[in-house]
């Protein structure tokens, strides 16, 4: 075992005041907090802080003006920009003007629905130096979607952009806010549009305006100053699909986040200011906001916004191509990005023509990292491939190998250790502690760390239902164990444990077998009902490049099941696919793919990446073509 590690985590559980008080002197306070924490009042009580300050003004006061803040990279539209902390305060100052001028305040709400470019970033950070409160919607939501988050926060101001590019396609934005508004039972009052140069959108009516118009009138009001806000305040809301249909806000809190991110970068990553970090996810999802956005920034490092997507932009080189052009130091993305990389170019050939430059560590979260993945990556690269895993309410990492605390043990099918601030446990049914090696609900000791959300927008009611079930814990909604090294496995969501014939399989865990198949880009194995066993597996599988016309795939992976599992595990049905239905995000709609095999009605969720998955699913299992 680590022992910096071991030392951080004992001291975080044996009197997290101390640890978390310590960790709060990395941020600037303008009013110190009276306390650490407060059952009423959450962490760090009394202090005042402004979170934008943190990420920029305090760095150019300490001389780091020149030093670069941000970097985009975008292969879409052949663009590479770099602004330094100086710059980055200056434009995002100046859409702090304009948005002070259209009378946004501390406390109100500000609507972002763009993509990945500059402008969404200065967006982000004008609306912290003002204390409002933003909620980023990820481009190309679905209007009625995009609807439902505007009816819940009741924004003043909508931010857009004329497009969006998603791989080869362009997506217009306006068209789609329109839309949206036209849904709305609550309107805005101005919504501002970024034009792009790929494609201009109509502008119509008082209510819209030009961004750059905005900014021109702008120019020679003062930047607002960096308003002083409550550790408890609210810095953004991050909507995530509800059980019901209607999205949950998540509320994140200005004073927990800024110290538990500033401590994350420096003890899990490694980063500190002027080190390059690359979290490759968006700034709609929980992993842009603080791994793109505020974590780098709040630490004085550059951090790197890329507008492409891992294979087609132009190639399957392309992660490695940024990496090796900036000088990343520590590479953060989904699993399935790698699994798309792999897929295309199984030799890893650009991979070995490009390398990773000065790339120390890979992490990987978003969902489950099968250790044929993270094999493969280690082997092509060289490189430690860290999973680990966390939550959008949760904020930052609550299960990783710490790696800047010289903690690089890895088992490849678990995420790590619990990271400093964090107390797991495996409960049963009943809410009782399981031994090692036993399956069940994964559940975090209360009151959870630093970062970590403590109530939903509008929906007080809906968060403490998650410290309803099991009595002084938060419940995860995940299924793992931990074993007898005290690695923490997740193995999926609760309701991706399911009963064959009175017995409780993990679905995760075929998925694992499934993965390690030869010729096995990606996969997914979901429960159907059955009329004699109650449910049994069935297993979607993608092949990668080459393996195509394999017709052994199919009967290989219910083998390898039946083999390390047994007879008992039923599996007997696999269909070989092109593609999985999945999120921007990368995570595999298996609830859809239970839908689809059940022959339930279904509809295409606003969060998929590509539409026609689930048609052409659907015409596979209606063929009957398994083997």
């Amino acid at each position: 075992m680590s022992e910096a590690y071991d030392r951080a985590w004992q001291a975080s559980i044996a009197d997290p005041n101390a640890f978390w008080g310590a960790a709060a002197q990395a941020v600037d306070w303008i009013n110190p907090p009276a306390s650490t924490y407060s059952e009423a009042q959450g962490w760090f009580p009394g202090g005042t802080l402004n979170t934008a300050h943190n990420c920029l003004d305090r760095h150019v006061a300490a001389g780091r003006g020149g030093a670069i803040a941000l970097i985009h990279d975008s292969p879409v539209t052949g663009l590479i920009r770099h602004f330094s902390y100086a710059e980055l305060l200056e434009e995002s100052g100046r859409v702090a003007a304009m948005l002070a001028s259209l009378g946004v305040g501390k406390f109100d709400r500000v609507i972002i629905y763009m993509p990945m470019i500059p402008e969404t970033v200065f967006a982000m950070l004008a609306c912290a130096r003002l204390g409002a409160i933003h909620s980023v919607v990820f481009g190309g939501f679905a209007p009625l979607e995009l609807a439902k988050r505007i009816d819940d926060a009741t924004p003043k101001v909508l931010l857009t952009a004329s497009c969006g590019i998603e791989g080869n396609r362009t997506i217009a934005y306006k068209p789609m806010v329109d839309e949206a508004l036209a849904l709305a039972q609550h309107q805005v009052d101005h919504v501002v549009v970024c034009q792009r140069e790929r494609q201009q959108a109509d502008l119509g009516g008082a209510r819209d305006t030009d961004w750059h118009a905005l900014r021109a009138a702008t120019a020679a009001d003062p930047m607002p100053e960096a308003v002083a806000v409550g550790a408890a305040d609210p810095l953004y809301i991050l909507y995530t699909s509800g059980t019901t249909g209607t999205p949950k806000g998540v509320v994140r809190e200005n004073g927990g986040h800024a110290v538990a991110l500033a401590w994350s970068m420096q003890n899990i990553y490694g980063i500190g200011a002027g080190d390059v970090f690359w979290a490759a996810s968006d700034v709609g999802w929980v992993v842009g906001h603080s791994y793109i956005v505020y974590a780098p920034l709040l630490v004085g490092a550059t951090t790197v916004l890329f507008e492409g997507k891992p294979v087609g932009t132009p190639d399957p080189g392309t992660f490695w191509r940024v990496i090796e052009r900036h000088g990343v130091k520590t590479f953060f993305t989904a699993p399935t990005a790698i699994r798309a990389i792999r897929k295309e170019d199984p030799d890893a050939a650009h991979l070995a023509a490009i390398g990773t430059g000065t790339c120390q560590a890979v992490f990987l979260a978003g969902e489950r990292a099968d250790p044929d993945t993270i094999s493969w990556l280690e082997e092509k690269s060289g490189l430690p491939v860290i999973d680990h895993w966390w939550q959008t309410e949760l904020g930052w990492p609550a299960i990783a190998s710490c790696f800047a605390l010289g903690d690089l043990r890895r088992k490849r099918g678990s995420a790590g250790f619990p990271v400093p601030g964090y107390a797991f446990a495996i409960l049963d049914e009943g809410g009782q502690p399981l031994p090692e090696g036993q399956s069940g609900a994964v559940a975090i000791k209360a009151p959870l760390a630093p970062g970590a959300f403590r109530t939903l927008w509008n929906n007080h009611s809906g968060y403490a239902k998650n410290f309803a079930t099991y009595a002084g814990y938060y419940e995860t909604g995940d299924a793992g164990f931990i074993d007898e090294d005290g690695f923490v496995h997740i193995m999926g969501r609760t309701d991706d444990i399911i009963n064959v014939a009175g017995h409780r399989l993990s679905t995760g865990q075929m998925e694992q077998i499934v993965a390690s198949a030869d010729g096995v880009a990606e996969c997914a194995v979901i429960g159907a009902d059955d009329a004699i066993k109650g449910m049994v597996p069935i297993a979607f599988v993608v092949p990668r490049a080459g393996f195509e016309h394999d017709e052994t795939i199919g009967p290989r992976v219910i083998a390898a099941v039946r083999a390390e599992l047994g007879a008992v595990a039923a599996l007997r049905t696999a269909y070989v696919a092109g593609g999985l239905p999945k999120t921007r995000s990368g995570k595999i709609l298996r609830n859809l793919l239970r839908k689809i095999v059940n022959g339930e009605e279904w509809t295409t969720p606003p969060t998929i990446e590509d539409p026609a998955v689930p048609d052409r699913l659907q015409a596979l299992v209606q063929r009957h073509e398994v083997v």
